[in-house]
């Protein structure tokens, strides 16, 4: 185990600055999310634009965001590790705005496959450097609730998404095709990413103009003068709490796998009750308006008030209990016989893993050193967004197109999926409370 003197301690920013910080970069994850799930609400006019199948609307929702959002996490990672934090989330928020509203150029499959690349390019910035900045803003026993303010943005942004989306979009998609000189025929899907895209780049401005804190906890055996030397340094750090971070990772990809189901929540209400995008945007929107913040701060407040009793495993505990939740009532809601069911279940789905999420990113950063802590992040990022990305939207449309053979069987692809890979997040989750614990007793033991 890496071990060595930690630095002297700086002085933490104002309370006021650093809520200041907390609030832009919940804008900025609030703002990533909306982004990311619209396309969500237009899945089947998309469809029918570009005659896709279930199996390419699934790898639209993952994949294509997933390709360069974990390709470059890592890179992403070392840079807000040794450079400056606030540019590099503001260049992300301006690219991922600009390729959002490109993908309203798209004429076909392949380039908004493209878009969305890019989209997933800008959003590989910001957690990484944003966790790291919320860490150095607040002491230990206080950063559990701005990190939970912070995730909050997951399910806010996924609820706005729904709530103004589907407001907008119900009247918008009766337009009739624009034709706009140069660019050529735009149909009102297309038009909805372009509006949705550009305002982003005001909040970029605002980021750039803050003032980043000192970094705090810094451990000098750590110090490393290349990048190459800092890469070598963080793996090894990880690689001997490598249990504790493995447990951790496979335990919130689950999380996140269950989360990009979800996904197909729009089209199983078009599919099995004919509901229009309003009606639906608004029933799941106010879901993940109330339950997801609600999970978030509970998640965050539980672990804190544990860690004040003495219980240093408290983050992993709630994350387990969470996700727990998660895995029961995600299986059980797409299947379920009415909506006013599922949409009761789907609320229980979204506490559970909203408090997941904001007690695993406590734990993660808990057990993480200040100069690997973007990396650490960076690289747990990129595992579980992988996984969700790629094996949760993709495997609904696959059972459903393949196994099931029957577009109304979209219920049973996702609470399959569900249940499957939930059981191995929480399976090792609980196998790693015990090295999670043996690595914050030593952590505590080094400072």
């Amino acid at each position: 185990m890496i071990s060595g003197a930690n630095s002297p301690a700086v002085p933490y920013p104002s309370a006021s600055r650093a809520w200041y910080i907390v609030t832009l970069l919940t804008l900025a994850y609030i703002l990533s999310f909306f982004d990311r799930q619209i396309l969500s609400l237009l899945i089947e006019p998309i469809k029918r634009s570009f005659e896709l199948s279930d199996t390419q609307v699934g790898l639209l929702l993952g994949p294509a965001f997933a390709v360069f959002y974990v390709t470059l996490g890592y890179p992403a990672g070392i840079l807000a590790d040794r450079k400056s934090r606030k540019i590099l989330i503001a260049a992300g928020i301006s690219v991922w705005c600009l390729m959002t509203a490109l993908c309203g150029l798209a004429k076909d499959f392949k380039q908004l496959f493209a878009a969305r690349v890019g989209v997933g390019v800008g959003e590989a910035t910001l957690t990484p450097a944003a966790l790291s900045l919320i860490c150095d803003s607040f002491p230990h026993d206080r950063r559990a609730r701005p990190i939970s303010v912070y995730m909050m943005g997951i399910s806010l942004g996924s609820a706005l998404a729904y709530l103004v989306g589907g407001q907008l979009l119900e009247p918008m998609l009766a337009w009739p095709p624009l034709h706009v000189p140069v660019i050529g025929v735009l149909h009102s899907w297309q038009l909805a990413f372009v509006i949705v895209g550009l305002p982003g780049l005001l909040l970029a401005i605002l980021v750039a103009g803050i003032r980043e804190p000192a970094r705090q906890d810094l451990n000098q055996s750590l110090d490393a003068g290349s990048a190459r030397e800092a890469f070598a340094a963080a793996l090894k750090y990880m690689r001997n709490r490598w249990q504790a971070y493995s447990s951790l990772t496979i335990g919130l990809s689950a999380n996140t796998i269950i989360g990009y189901v979800a996904s197909w929540n729009v089209v199983l209400f078009q599919r099995r009750w004919d509901w229009k995008i309003d009606d639906i945007g608004l029933a799941l929107g106010l879901v993940l308006l109330v339950f997801g913040p609600l999970g978030t701060l509970l998640g965050g407040a539980a672990a804190d008030r544990l860690a004040r009793a003495g219980h240093k495993d408290s983050a992993m505990r709630i994350t387990i209990g969470g996700i727990i939740g998660m895995v029961v009532f995600s299986t059980l809601y797409p299947i379920a016989s009415s909506p006013a069911v599922v949409l009761s279940f789907f609320a229980l789905t979204v506490l559970g893993g909203a408090a997941a999420a904001a007690s695993g990113a406590v734990a993660l950063v808990t057990i993480s050193a200040n100069q690997v802590r973007a990396q650490a992040t960076a690289l747990y990022w990129i595992v579980k967004n992988l996984a969700g990305l790629m094996l949760g939207p993709v495997s609904v449309g696959f059972l459903t197109d393949r196994v099931f053979g029957d577009p109304n069987k979209v219920g049973s692809s996702m609470a399959v999926t569900s249940v499957v890979f939930g059981a191995v997040g929480i399976a090792a989750l609980v196998m790693g409370l015990r090295h999670y614990r043996a690595c914050v007793e030593a952590s505590d033991g080094q400072q």
